[in-house]
């Protein structure tokens, strides 16, 4: 994969409300909050993106945050409000979600593709297209696809949250590789 376009919006992918802020639904938001904490970025509420957003800077380089308050379903309208106010292409978006196909302790990065059944993906899709960069934080799948939905909405077990958190600090190792535009050795290292 040669160099990419830089990253300019970092989306992190949960609900909003203290019944969600610890399931396993909301590991973008915890990926978004420690970032913003990493690169001393203040989350604030911005209506016209339909959610809280920060600008951090790491190195040379400029980044947007941005937490969608709209609930997973609706990701889509939070995240084409900024990138239409930014001007940005889909190649230069990342959104960091949680994924059912990788276990606990896993987080992997990858581009374009479908949605997997992934609300807050799908949304997204319909309102920018597919060509955007993921991370993929892992957090395990229950078995059954029934039970999927009141899974992602629970709090995962101390062992699995340790794992989980472990992940995201690796994924925010390598966000200084990844804005600036070299997603393959960042793929590399996460991989």
């Amino acid at each position: 994969m040669p160099q990419q376009s830089p990253i300019r919006l970092i989306v992190g992918l949960g609900n909003p409300g203290d019944k969600y802020a610890l399931t396993r639904h909301n590991a973008g938001f915890h990926f978004a909050d420690a970032l913003a904490d990493r690169y001393r970025g203040t989350f604030r509420p911005e209506k016209r993106f339909f959610g809280d957003a920060c600008r951090i800077d790491i190195g040379a380089e400029q980044c947007h945050l941005l937490k969608p308050m709209t609930y997973m379903n609706r990701s889509g309208q939070s995240v084409a409000a900024i990138c239409n106010f930014y001007k940005l292409q889909p190649a230069e978006v990342l959104v960091v979600h949680d994924e059912l196909d990788l276990p606990p302790g896993v987080i992997k990065l990858k581009k374009g593709g479908g949605h997997g059944g992934h609300n807050g993906l799908r949304d997204i899709h319909k309102a920018i297209g597919a060509d955007y960069h993921r991370l993929r934080v892992g957090i395990g799948h229950p078995g059954d696809r029934n039970l999927v939905v009141d899974y992602v909405l629970k709090r995962p077990s101390r062992e699995e949250d340790a794992l989980m958190r472990e992940a995201i600090e690796r994924g925010i190792e390598e966000i200084p590789v990844i804005i600036g535009g070299d997603l393959q050795k960042a793929m590399n290292r996460l991989h």
